[in-house]
């Protein structure tokens, strides 16, 4: 499967200039996203470098990943009717909860 190549997630610029990451089925979408090395079975194996680079991609990738898991688990989304801006604060609220719960608050 292919990504939509004209989807609004690629078209983000953001204030700060930051580079979103995405997973392997995004390659060669273009634009300004950030995607893993692709090992192919025809190809030679991936460099140490080209392993490197993906480990430290799947590490950046896996904060938001554990994070959309939390939001699915919590529920609280799928019924919230309000703004967005304070869907933002809720769901900041929710995710540092978690981090309490588990012991891995920092702030």
């Amino acid at each position: 499967m292919s990504p939509d190549l004209h989807h609004p997630v690629l078209k983000v610029s953001t204030p700060r200039g930051e580079v979103p990451f995405a997973d392997k089925g995004y390659q060669g979408a273009g634009g300004s996203i950030r995607t893993p090395f692709k090992g192919h079975r025809l190809r030679p194996p991936l460099s140490r470098h080209q392993r490197s680079v993906n480990r430290a991609h799947a590490r950046i990738r896996a904060c938001g990943e554990r994070a959309v898991a939390t939001l699915k688990t919590w529920k609280v989304l799928t019924r919230l009717r309000c703004c967005p801006h304070r869907a933002t604060t809720i769901v900041q609220a929710i995710l540092v909860l978690q981090l309490i719960e588990e012991g891995r608050y920092s702030g």
